[in-house]
C-alpha cells in the first residue's frame, strides 16, 4: 500500500507541475484537467478497494435458523476455543459405521447452515462430518481475519483429535472456495488422511487481479491466502474439484493447484457455477467421491501391508 500512496503523490506532483507550466495554454490546460479528474477517480477507487477489502472477502451471516435436524440428521452442537481464546461453534454429524471424518472448512459467505446440502452428501457417503463457523460467522465470537481463519481451522482439528479422539489418519480435511485455501494451510501443518480442495483460487492476489485487472493489486493487497504455496507443503493424498463454468474462480486456477501438488493426487472436473457446481454435477460429484474414498481405502491397505 505504501508504494501505491507514493505513486499517487509523485503523479500528483507531476500533474501540478504540468498545470503550472501550461496554465496559459487552453487546450493543454483542458487535457491536464481531464487527466487530473481521471487520476483522482482512479486513486479514489484504489483507496476504497484498499479499505473495503475485508468486506469484500468476508461475507458472514449471523443467523443460523436451520440445523442438520432439518434434514432429519442427528448432530452434536459443539462449542470449542481457539488458541487466542475465542469461542467458536460447530456441528458434528455422525454417520452410521463411518470410518472417516470430514473436517469441513466452508467458503467466505454465509455460515455453516448454508452447507447443509454438502453435509447431507457426506452423510449419504457414510462419512462423519464436523463443520464449524469461523470467527465472526454464525454464533462464533470475534471478527474474521486471515490469521484468525487459520487458528479457527486448527482449533477445529484439535477438537476432533483431542476431544473426539479421532485419529489424524481418519480425517479428511475438506475446503470449498476460500475454505480450500484454509484447508490447504491446515493440511500442510498437521497430519491427515487426505485433503480435498474444491473451487479454490491460487492466491488472494491472483483472484484480486482477476476482478480488478486495472488496479495494482499486488501493491495494496491486505491478505495473502497463498493456496498454491500451501499445497506444495501437503504430503497426504489430494483431490481437486473444479468446474470449467466457475464464474468466480477460473478453472485454470484449479489446474495450477493440481500441477503444484505432490502425488498422489486427483483432479475432478464438474459443471455448474461456483456455488452450485457440486449440486448441478450430481452423480459425477458423488461418483468422484466414491472413487476417491475407495482409493484411500486401498492406499491404507497398501501402507499397512508394507509396514508389516
Amino acid at each position: 500500500m505504501f508504494k501505491f500512496i507514493l505513486s499517487i503523490f509523485l503523479i500528483s506532483v507531476w500533474i501540478v507541475d504540468l498545470i503550472h507550466r501550461y496554465k496559459t495554454n487552453g487546450i493543454r490546460a483542458v487535457l491536464i484537467s481531464i487527466i487530473t479528474v481521471l487520476f483522482i477517480a482512479y486513486s479514489g477507487l484504489g483507496l476504497i478497494l484498499y479499505f473495503m477489502q475485508p468486506t469484500f472477502l468476508y461475507s458472514p451471516v449471523r443467523d443460523v435458523p436451520y440445523t442438520p435436524e432439518a434434514l432429519g440428521l442427528d448432530f452434536e452442537q459443539v462449542d470449542f476455543k481457539t488458541a487466542d481464546d475465542l469461542k467458536l461453534t460447530g456441528w458434528y454429524v455422525p454417520a452410521e459405521n463411518a470410518e472417516l471424518t470430514i473436517l469441513f472448512c466452508h467458503g467466505n459467505g454465509g455460515n455453516m447452515m448454508h452447507c447443509l446440502d454438502s453435509i447431507n452428501i457426506f452423510y449419504n457417503l457414510g462419512l462423519n462430518c464436523f463443520i464449524f463457523d469461523y470467527r465472526g460467522y454464525g454464533s462464533s465470537e470475534g471478527k474474521p481475519c486471515e490469521e484468525g481463519t487459520y487458528l479457527d481451522a486448527a482449533a477445529a482439528y484439535d477438537w476432533l483429535t483431542k476431544e473426539k479422539k479421532i485419529s489424524p489418519d481418519k480425517i479428511i480435511i475438506f475446503g470449498r472456495s476460500l475454505g480450500g485455501s484454509i484447508a490447504a494451510y491446515l493440511a500442510g501443518n498437521v497430519p491427515a488422511k487426505a485433503l480435498v480442495v474444491e473451487s479454490t483460487f491460487t492466491s488472494y492476489i491472483d483472484i484480486g487481479s482477476k476482478f480488478y485487472p486495472y488496479m495494482p493489486v499486488r501493491w495494496f493487497a491486505r491478505f495473502s491466502y497463498k493456496t498454491i504455496d500451501y499445497i506444495k507443503k501437503v504430503n497426504c493424498p489430494v483431490m481437486f474439484v473444479h468446474s470449467r463454468n466457475d464464474e468466480l474462480v477460473p478453472f485454470e486456477f484449479g489446474m495450477e493447484l493440481y500441477e503444484a501438488a505432490n502425488e498422489p493426487k486427483e483432479f475432478i472436473e464438474i459443471s455448474g457455477t461456483h456455488n452450485d457446481g457440486f449440486l448441478i454435477s450430481g452423480e459425477i460429484y458423488k461418483k468422484a467421491w466414491e472413487k476417491w474414498l475407495e482409493f484411500l481405502k486401498q492406499d491404507s491397505a497398501a501402507k499397512s501391508q508394507k509396514a508389516s
